[in-house]
């Protein structure tokens, strides 16, 4: 399945993939609501109250935003903001190394794909670095690509903002341009966040938290079934 909102995207010269992890790339079987269970727990809100439905109201619909930066939001000062964030890693850290995570199916071919077809490949996460390293541990993907990014890594501004797709311009030198960027995601701040970086190709998948009205919303030039179609539409016959 693969819906195109504009139809005018130029494929062909796309050098640089930056694909998101959790929803795109992996499936962690909705262990981010799991885990901010446990953060809301550590912060005294009460699991079935109106505040704890209100804040994972919130974290459903900032998917893809740095985690921190949900926390803040949510709990208003640093002190607790960090407390909840650390609490959340230790508790998604934990369902990782339980074994209940795993690749979207065709996620890992995918990637092997846009490799033999000379892209670049970069995965990139809302998570902290030491949830984002869980995870390629737990897939056996710490060689798979050739830069994993985090909010950290691109001076601590996760989605909505451009900085990690930037970073993957400027770290890998692979593309001349931003326009040889493709920018892929489940989320609409993955959307946005590859607008705002002028990537050439932003494609949202469906394997994840949001659906296509909402990735279109944020600036989805194409709508996939799963990142699976990906090569597909990079070689143009995606279009």
């Amino acid at each position: 399945m693969t819906m195109s909102t504009t139809g005018t995207t130029d494929t062909a010269h796309i050098k640089l993939a930056v694909l998101d992890m959790a929803g795109t790339t992996v499936a962690d079987g909705g262990l981010v609501e799991q885990a901010f269970a446990a953060a809301a727990r550590e912060l005294g809100v009460e699991e079935g109250s109106a505040d704890h439905a209100e804040k994972l109201d919130y974290v459903r619909a900032t998917m893809g935003e740095s985690k921190i930066s949900v926390f803040r939001h949510l709990f208003g000062d640093e002190a607790r903001a960090q407390q909840a964030n650390v609490a959340f890693e230790k508790a998604y850290g934990e369902l990782v190394d339980g074994g209940r995570i795993a690749p979207i199916a065709g996620a890992r071919e995918a990637i092997e794909e846009l490799k033999a077809d000379g892209l670049t490949v970069v995965l990139s996460t809302g998570f902290a670095r030491v949830t984002q390293d869980a995870i390629l541990d737990a897939l056996g993907w710490r060689d798979l690509v050739a830069l994993t990014l985090c909010p950290a890594d691109a001076g601590g501004r996760g989605r909505p903002y451009p900085d990690m797709v930037l970073a993957a311009f400027l770290r890998t030198g692979a593309a001349d341009s931003v326009r040889e960027i493709a920018v892929a995601g489940d989320t609409a701040y993955d959307m946005l966040s590859g607008v705002r970086a002028g990537a050439g190709v932003v494609a949202g998948v469906l394997t994840g938290a949001h659906d296509a009205k909402d990735l279109a919303d944020a600036g989805a030039g194409h709508v996939l079934g799963s990142v699976a179609e990906l090569p597909a539409l990079l070689r143009g016959s995606g279009r």
